[in-house]
């Protein structure tokens, strides 16, 4: 497991310390946003955290809302996290605000997401890197 999702986990878990936690991992490619989610879940888990994981293909917003959001939220274990991958549709206007944090993970020169917490390049799988963006950097037209 790369460096990057331990990393990643402690700074999650130092923002959301405990409750029913939820953790989108999307980017522009759904299976390698499966690949970058199960090793962040992995990491978490390491710390002893209850995890569940969840990845949708298509990122149906109504459907994660009341197939696995809400009966995530109804169950009695009060300390645990739920991990959701998939497309970008995780990030959209109406579903960003289901998330506590939000990792994006993207490959090569693909554009990061302004809404991320977290931007992971991971272009090597195996050696997935942490990147910072400057969004101050980015043309007026990003995102139109």
């Amino acid at each position: 497991m790369a460096d990057v999702w331990t990393d990643i986990s402690s700074e999650f878990l130092h923002l959301y310390p405990r409750g029913r936690r939820l953790l989108a991992v999307a980017g522009a490619d759904a299976e390698r946003s499966r690949r970058s989610a199960d090793e962040l879940s992995a990491a978490l888990s390491a710390t002893g955290l209850q995890v569940e994981r969840v990845h949708t293909a298509d990122g149906d917003e109504q459907a994660l809302r009341t197939e696995v959001i809400a009966p995530f939220r109804a169950t009695a274990e009060s300390d645990s996290v739920l991990v959701v991958s998939g497309p970008s549709a995780l990030l959209s206007e109406t579903a960003r605000g289901m998330w506590h944090y939000v990792v994006w993970q993207l490959a090569d020169d693909e554009a990061p997401h302004t809404i991320a917490a977290a931007i992971v390049d991971v272009t090597d799988p195996a050696n997935a890197k942490r990147r910072f963006a400057d969004y101050c950097a980015l043309p007026a037209s990003f995102g139109a």
